[in-house]
């Protein structure tokens, strides 16, 4: 008997529309679809597409039905193992005997449309609105929502970092920053021209970046600029591919280690993830740092995150396609011996909770830099120099000193395809790896130069830099001279509020 026949037992015809019968007993298409043309010409499209979707799952199936206490008739779905164990039970109401269609609708479908269990009122049975699709209580995905999750997927693939770029100009509670390009661009002048303004009352310390380990020159020569002068510099030899947090508790120890032996406030400048682990060491030991550090600059840091690093580990984005995720894992963790947490906390996701718990102090004069890298086809030919090999002497009565030749590789020609992708997929302007906008710190003295460098210039030389330009190392000390400037005018304002 028909588990849609009435009480007298006899069986309700289907809907007729226009002499044309419109019932469709496919499970997840209900009634008030089938009694209209389009609504049902619709659903038997959607699912039909469903369908398709759902053949990647062939372990799941349709049960056999029976009535809840209303006398709906509920369509349960159960997977391979669960159908063969209950193929032989009687499932019965008190009303009516209900056939099995699972076999009918799995030979149909060659996978079922629906995971979910379906409450339907059946024909011929009163009700104040008989067409309403209910869901029951199995919590097993349902076929359209698989198909709402690959969706959803897809736009997450296609969107990537695009809801994330620039997050912090966008935050209410962060403080506006300040444009300093056009005195960042004066005291530079004024540098070329040899007038140079930075105290030997501080120490500059250096903090590099990701693989600076790996880099033998990575700010050598600004700080072979600085000791020129006069002036106490240091790189800090910190561990650059270790997390975040581990790093900024490495600058403190540094920082206080400075200033116990020189009696001097330290002044740091640091350099991509260096930026960020300078950045974390003041916002999480501040109260112990807040008398010997007078000022901190970030170059081409991503304080609020990189597009780079979070396309490659986030789920739905490059990393699943191409095994880049696992690739950056046995680079970082098996070759050079780091800590894979030092790429994550470059994310976006990592970079909000951070900034959520730990904030740069107010009174801490800051500076960020940014820059835009040249897409030209002018940077395929230029390498940058990131270490020397020396060649040992033939002849042992040679006297002189030992022949270094320069180890070079085409980072410009890298750093410009990245910016070209950011470019092309975000629309934003970047250094290669880090976004303008994420690299602007909120209430800092910001410097944008017109200049087109990209990320790695800062740090390395290159074979064919333009000696009518400023070099990376004048560059460091015009901002850190505006940082001292900087600082002073705050001390300043300070001053006058206690006054």
């Amino acid at each position: 008997m028909d588990a849609r026949n009435s009480k007298s037992g006899e069986s309700s015809p289907p809907p007729m529309v226009n002499g044309t019968s419109l019932r469709d007993d496919r499970p997840g298409i209900p009634q008030l679809f089938t009694s209209v043309p389009a609504l049902h010409e619709a659903a038997s499209y959607l699912a039909e597409t469903t369908s398709i979707f759902t053949r990647c799952f062939p372990d799941i199936s349709v049960k056999t039905a029976s009535r809840d206490s209303d006398g709906q008739e509920m369509l349960a779905f159960v997977s391979a193992e669960a159908r063969a164990s209950t193929a032989n039970r009687d499932w019965s109401s008190s009303d009516a005997s209900v056939p099995s269609v699972s076999e009918s609708i799995y030979d149909k479908f060659d996978a079922p449309l629906v995971q979910s269990g379906i409450t339907r009122s059946p024909l011929g049975e009163s009700s104040q609105n008989p067409n309403v699709l209910a869901l029951s209580n199995n919590t097993n995905p349902t076929g359209l929502s698989i198909f709402q999750g690959i969706v959803e997927k897809v736009r997450r693939t296609v969107r990537g970092s695009a809801d994330d770029i620039g997050w912090l100009q966008q935050a209410t509670d962060m403080p506006p920053v300040e444009d300093g390009t056009e005195r960042f661009t004066e005291i530079l002048d004024d540098i070329r021209h040899g007038l140079h303004a930075l105290p030997n009352t501080m120490v500059y310390l250096l903090v590099p970046g990701l693989f600076s380990n790996h880099g033998p020159l990575y700010f050598v020569n600004t700080k072979t600029s600085f000791s020129k002068m006069g002036l106490t510099c240091h790189i800090a030899k910190i561990h650059s591919e270790a997390s975040v947090e581990k790093n900024a508790k490495e600058i403190k120890d540094y920082i206080e280690e400075i200033y116990w032996g020189s009696k001097k406030r330290v002044l740091l400048l640091g350099h991509s993830k260096g930026g960020v682990d300078a950045a974390a060491s003041l916002s999480m030991y501040w109260d112990e740092l807040k008398d010997k550090v007078a000022g901190l600059a970030l170059a081409q840091s991503p304080y609020g995150g990189s597009p780079i690093a979070s396309d490659i580990l986030r789920e739905g984005q490059l990393g699943d396609y191409v095994n880049i995720r696992k690739l950056m894992e046995i680079l970082i963790c098996k070759v050079i011996k780091g800590d894979m947490q030092a790429l994550e906390d470059l994310t976006y996701e990592k970079r909000k909770d951070f900034l959520r718990k730990y904030h740069l102090p107010k009174d801490l004069p800051i500076v960020s830099f940014h820059t835009e890298a040249s897409i030209s086809p002018a940077v395929l030919a230029t390498l940058s120099r990131v270490a020397h090999a020396e060649l040992p002497t033939f002849s042992p009565l040679s006297v002189g000193n030992p022949t270094t030749l320069p180890v070079v590789i085409p980072l410009g020609a890298a750093m410009a395809a990245c910016a070209q992708l950011l470019q092309i997929r975000y629309g934003e302007k970047s250094d290669g790896l880090v976004t303008c906008r994420d690299a602007e710190v909120p209430g800092s003295i910001v410097v944008r130069p017109k200049r087109k460098l990209d990320h790695a210039w800062m740090v390395y030389s290159s074979l064919n830099d333009d000696t009518s330009e400023a070099d990376a190392s004048q560059v460091c000390e015009a901002l850190l001279t505006l940082l001292v400037e900087s600082g002073l005018k705050k001390r300043h304002e300070i001053s006058n509020k206690d006054e």
